[in-house]
This record gives structure tokens, sequence and C-alpha cells, in this order.
């Protein structure tokens, strides 16, 4: 074998537990968009209120506020592939439960609401979980190759957004939810396959020797906390996107209702309208997949895509129906843009046995803003045309970009400098 040859193998990035890992949130993500949609429709077809579809959301928002903060500490302490796949198992048995229930025709919102907030519990803790171990299974001068295809697969999985929809008015919500629960089985099997070596245990394994494990968990909070207030950064970058998320949330309680109460047989003009973004984001995926971006230019470049999609979906409502879709097509392709170039820069940036705090944190302060915007925009909406709330929305979040990520070049501008890819 030559040089070059071991180099390349070396650097292959379909290694096999990044195989695993790929396939396993493939079969979970499709399962987890085909029922999420379901839902929100069975929410709006019992309870005909834009109110109680906004309690629905907001409870689902509310335990991943501070969840990531504990579970940010919790799996830079201990396993995280065992984590993945023991809550891939949980979600398993619960949404099969669900189905149970549902399809003997017994819906309570109530219970409804229960059960909506043990599983975005159970998200939130599995999205940090999941977010720091991915990193440590590509490898080196692939991030931006890993996270292209993670965006890719993420909007792909929206295809089943129309299945649902088709399936759901077909045959009821408790079958869609019955395939979820196959799906996160599948999942869970296949990740108990990863065989990565998680170092970091063992070196955390000598501080849970000298405090107990309660002090310790609170230890590692503070400075997960603390990481982001020193590293300015990163702080930097959290703070814009607890802004972007505040807009987030306000399109996720308004955007559905609104095209469902807009439009005869709105859910599906809305599918039209987002599947383009879909369309978008699987392309200029690939295109990452394929082309580097230069370091030197990625600052600049993120921070003229967070002010066009917030300034592209502002204005959407205002525009017909064709060119919301030519809207959404180019805010598909800038979001990939923008995901691609943050996650690939903070999670090379920050050390493997910090990245469960830092992700934690971030993960909270994104719930804060997407909880804030949720309940504001759902508040709001009951005063003020649904139109004007996104767009007042929009015109905070360019705020927010030129403040945090515009006026703090000197302190961002260096972590994309520095990420290795």
């Amino acid at each position: 074998m030559t040089d070059n040859t071991a180099e390349t193998k070396k650097n292959s990035l379909w290694t096999k537990d990044f195989s695993i890992i790929t396939a396993g949130s493939v079969i979970s993500m499709f399962g987890n968009a085909m029922s999420g949609f379901a839902m929100s429709l069975l929410v709006l077809d019992y309870t005909q209120s834009t109110l109680l579809y906004s309690i629905y959301v907001v409870l689902f928002t509310l335990p991943q506020i501070i969840m990531p903060i504990f579970s940010g500490a919790f799996v830079d302490r201990f396993s995280r592939r065992k984590t993945i796949y023991t809550l891939d198992f949980i979600s398993s048995i619960l949404y099969a439960c669900a189905a149970l229930l549902l399809g003997r025709g017994w819906f309570s919102f109530p219970v409804l609401a229960v059960f909506v907030f043990v599983a975005g519990s159970i998200g939130s803790i599995y999205s940090v979980a999941y977010q720091s171990f991915y990193p440590m299974l590509i490898t080196e001068g692939n991030y931006q190759k890993a996270y292209s295809i993670a965006s890719v697969l993420e909007t792909l999985s929206l295809i089943m957004v129309p299945a649902a929809a088709y399936f759901y008015n077909l045959s009821g919500i408790a079958p869609l939810l019955a395939v979820n629960a196959a799906c996160f089985f599948t999942a869970a099997l296949m990740e108990t396959r990863i065989t990565a070596k998680e170092e970091y245990v063992e070196e955390r394994k000598k501080q849970r020797d000298t405090d107990s494990t309660g002090k310790q968990m609170l230890i590692d909070i503070k400075e997960g906390i603390q990481y982001l207030i020193e590293e300015k950064g990163l702080g930097c970058i959290a703070l814009y996107f607890t802004f972007s998320a505040l807009f987030w949330g306000c399109t996720s309680v308004l955007m559905l209702p609104y095209f469902r109460s807009t439009f005869e047989n709105g859910e599906y003009i809305y599918m039209v309208v987002y599947g383009m973004s879909m369309l978008s984001r699987g392309i200029t995926g690939f295109v990452y997949y394929k082309v580097k971006l230069p370091s030197k230019n990625r600052y600049m470049i993120t921070l003229v895509v967070y002010i066009l999609t917030a300034l592209t979906e502002g204005v959407l409502l205002y525009l017909p129906v064709p060119l919301m879709a030519a809207g959404m097509f180019i805010s598909g392709m800038l979001g990939v843009t923008s995901y691609t170039i943050r996650v690939a820069a903070t999670q090379s940036y920050v050390p493997h046995e910090k990245k469960g705090r830092f992700n934690g944190a971030f993960n909270m302060l994104n719930t804060v803003g997407m909880l804030a915007g949720e309940i504001t925009a759902g508040a709001m909406a009951e005063f003020i045309d649904v139109r004007l709330v996104v767009l007042i929305f929009g015109i905070v979040n360019i705020i927010a970009a030129v403040i945090f990520i515009g006026m703090r070049r000197s302190s961002v501008e260096p972590i994309y400098l520095q990420a290795s890819e």
C-alpha cells in the first residue's frame, strides 16, 4: 500500500462508525418527521385553536430550557453512545404506547401535553448527546463534508411531511406513530454496534473519585456557562442564535395555522412552499460535500447569509404563493450555508471533553429564544396581523446579526479561521 493510499484510507469519512450513525440518523429522522407533522395536524383538528396549538408547541420546547445544561454536564461525564441508544429505545416504547391509545380513538389534550413534555425532554437530552458524539466519529479534515451530509439528510427527512399529511388523512395518526416507534427501535439496535472509544470518560472518572456526582455535575454546569463567557466568539455566536431561535419560534407557531386558515387545502400549499426550501437545501448540501468553502471568506459569507435569511423569511407572507416558493428556495440555500459553516467551525473548535457542556449551554440559549418566540408570537397574533408579526421578528433577527456577528468580528472570525477542516 502506497503512502497516498494509506493516507486516503486514514482520512476516509465513511468509516464503520460514521456509516452506522448516519444510517441510524436517517431512519429515526424520517420516522420523527412523519409523526411530528401528523401530530401537529391532530392538535389543530381536535382543538381548532391557534392558542392551544401554540401551547402544544411550547410544551415540547419548555423542557429544552433546563435539560440541555444538565445533559451537557452528564454527557461529558458518561458514555454518549450508551445515552443515544438508550434514549432511542425509550422513545420507541413511548411512541408505541401512543399509537396504541390513539389507535383506539382515545384523545385527551392534557395527556397529550404530558406526552409532548416527556418527548421534548428526551429529545433535548438526545440532541446534546448526539451533537457531542457525532464529531468524535468524523475523521480529520472532513468536518465540512460530514455536516453537509447531516444537513442534507435532515432536509431530506422533510420528504416525509407530505407523506405524513397523506397517510394522516387516509388512516389517522396511529399507524404513523407505530412506524416511528419501529424507526427508533431500529436506529437504537444499529447504534449499539458503534465501537468508537470515548477516552474522555476515563479522564472524567478520575474527577468523580474526588467529588460526589451531584457536586461535580453542578461544577460542570457552571464550567459550561463560564466557557461561553470566556470564549467571546462562541458566546457571540450563541447569543445571535438565541435571537435567531426567537424568529424560528415565531414561524413554528404561526406559519402552518396561517396557511391552513388562509388557503383552501392550506397544509398542502404550506408543504409546497416549504418543500422548495427542502429541495434547495438538498442541492446545496451536495455541493458543499464536494466543494470546500475557503476559511478566509467564511465570516463574511455567514454574516450576509444571516441577514438575507431573516429578510427573505420576514417578508414571505406578503408575497404571492409562487414568490413564497422562490423565497423559500433561496432561504434553503442560505440555511444550509449557515448550518455547514457554523456547526463545522464550532464543533471542530471546541475540545471533545467540553463539547457536551458547550452544546448544552448553546442549546439552552436557543431554546430560551425559541420558547420566547413561540409565546410572544402566539400572543401577538391574537391582536396583530400574522404577516406583520413575522416581519417584526425578522427585523429583530437582522439587528441581532449586525450586533453580535457584524460588530464582533474580532471575536467571531477567528473561530472560522482556526477551525480544523
